[in-house]
Formats: structure tokens, sequence, C-alpha cells
């Protein structure tokens, strides 16, 4: 029998290259929300792949900005020690990129000994001529990485591409049980839900102000009850939120239930609330309250 092989797999990239959706595609479940606003992973997620000889731990991380407050900065931390403690590292672009959006971190990259697999991204919005400029300007770039085209939304290439990670995998044994699929608890999967439907139902800056946080989670044989609060920085914030008549809210709850639904395959009962915690997103207290803050 082959020796059991097990890594850290981070992907890594700008905003919106389509790293959730992978990282998915990968799972065959979904850990990562997805949405078309920029930021909106902010944590460093895993996902567990395991195999009879195999287990790939895969960690999806916030798209590289320049950080402009606390919050930010602390998702930055997530993705530099994704840099540091990986065995394998996906480094996803979309086609028209150039680079990452922080200079100093593409250099980091570049000099970096772990084997990198470089993803073009969305080739399906490419004409064969676009796409074979693209793979020469970013094997230029990034000389010690194998390029690959894929399409992580039409499922072009993934396979291969999770064969060709698994044979870069190191030899040892499996780091979490056998079973598990991720090492985040099930609320964390339900502020993620919630905060999901917030990123595509409300416009500028009230997606980014929000924080939300799951006081109960009780489950029984039959149902999974759950309370959980909105948290918003201004008090113009919470209105919206709600909306008229709380109908806002309603068809956030309602989207969430269905999706956990799925996601637990139970029935789910919700009930949120709204709540104003100003300038969380600057208060390091806060931000290690919401698990964001990794310095002591």
């Amino acid at each position: 029998m082959e020796k059991h092989k097990s890594g850290f797999v981070n992907i890594i990239g700008n905003p919106n290259v389509g790293k959730s959706t992978l990282m998915n595609a990968f799972v065959g479940e979904k850990l990562s929300i997805i949405t078309s606003k920029a930021q909106t992973t902010r944590h460093r997620i895993l996902g567990i792949v395991n195999g009879d000889d195999f287990q790939m731990v895969l960690s999806d991380t916030p798209g590289i900005i320049k950080p402009a407050y606390g919050l930010q900065e602390s998702m930055m931390d997530f993705v530099k020690t994704a840099l540091e403690d990986a065995d394998v590292l996906v480094y996803m672009v979309e086609i028209g990129e150039k680079a990452l959006k922080d200079a100093h971190f593409f250099e980091k990259l570049k000099q970096t000994d772990i084997p990198v697999l470089l993803l073009l991204n969305k080739i399906d919005t490419a004409d064969q001529e676009k796409l074979e400029e693209q793979m020469a300007y970013w094997q230029e770039q990034m000389p010690k990485a194998e390029v690959h085209p894929i399409s992580a939304l039409e499922n072009f290439n993934v396979k291969e591409v999770f064969e060709r990670i698994v044979s870069l995998l190191p030899p040892g044994p499996a780091f979490y049980p056998k079973d598990q699929l991720t090492d985040k608890p099930e609320r964390f999967f339900v502020n993620e839900s919630i905060r999901e439907k917030i990123l595509l139902h409300y416009k500028k800056e009230i997606p980014y102000s929000v924080e939300v946080e799951t006081e109960e989670f009780l489950e029984d044989e039959k149902i999974i009850r759950i309370r959980s609060v909105i948290m918003v920085e201004r008090d113009s914030q919470k209105g919206i939120i709600i909306g008229h008549k709380g109908s806002a809210l309603k068809r956030v709850g309602m989207e969430a239930r269905k999706d956990l639904e799925k996601f637990f395959d139970k029935q789910v009962h919700i009930e949120l609330y709204v709540k104003v915690n100003k300038n969380w997103r600057s208060d390091q207290r806060q931000l290690r309250r919401f698990g964001y803050n990794q310095k002591q």
C-alpha cells in the first residue's frame, strides 16, 4: 500500500478571483460564502478533503488588499500566515489580471521555495489567443510556478489540478479525523450564511460594516433553533438592515434558513436581531472577540 500523504494547501489571490468557488469545488460542500463583492471572505476557512491514502487541508483566505482599518489589517494577517505554513500554494489569478494588489507580498510569493500552482481562472471568458498570451505572461512573471488554466465555475480542469496537488503532498499522517469537513464550529457557518445574504441584498458600505454573532444554537433530533445578532456600526445602518416593517431583515432570515437547512440537512428555525456596535471594525478588543485579531 502507498504511504499516506497529508498537507496544507493554501489558496491566495486578489479579491474576487474565484478562491472560494475553487475550494467549494474541491471540498464538495459550500464552506466559503460566494458573492460578486470584494472582501467576501474575512477569515481563513479550512476545508478538509480525505481519500484513503491522503488528507488535503485546504485554506481559503481573504483577497489581498492594502488594509485601510483594523479589520482589514487582521484579514491580511490571515494571508501572511497562509504563506508561511503551506505545503502547497495555490495562487489564483483571472484573465486580464497583472499582479497582486500588494507588490511586497507578490515578491515574497515569487521567491518562495514552496511548490506554487498558478491557476489562471475564468478562462471561459477568453478566446484561445488571449489565453495563450496570458499563460505566457504568467509563466514569465512566476518562472518557478506551474501554470494551469481553469474555470472553477464551469469545473474545467478542476479535477486535474486537484490530482496534481495530491501528488505534491508530503508523506504524513492525517491532521484531523477522516470524517471531519472543516475546523470551524456550526455557529461560524450560521454567521457566514447570514452575512452572505447581507452582501447580496444591501449596497454601498452596509455589508462591510456588518458582523454577525450567533448567540444561540440549540439542536434536537428534528430541528435546530438559532438566534443571531447582526451588528452594525451606526443607527442609520440598523434601519436599513431591518427595512420597511422588517421586510428586508425577514428576507435575509428566510434565505439563510433555506441554505442552512441544506447544509445541516435538518429543519432550522432562525431569529434575527440588529444591534449597533459602534466602530467595531477598528476596535482591537471587538476584533479579537469576533475571531479576527490573531495578535495577542
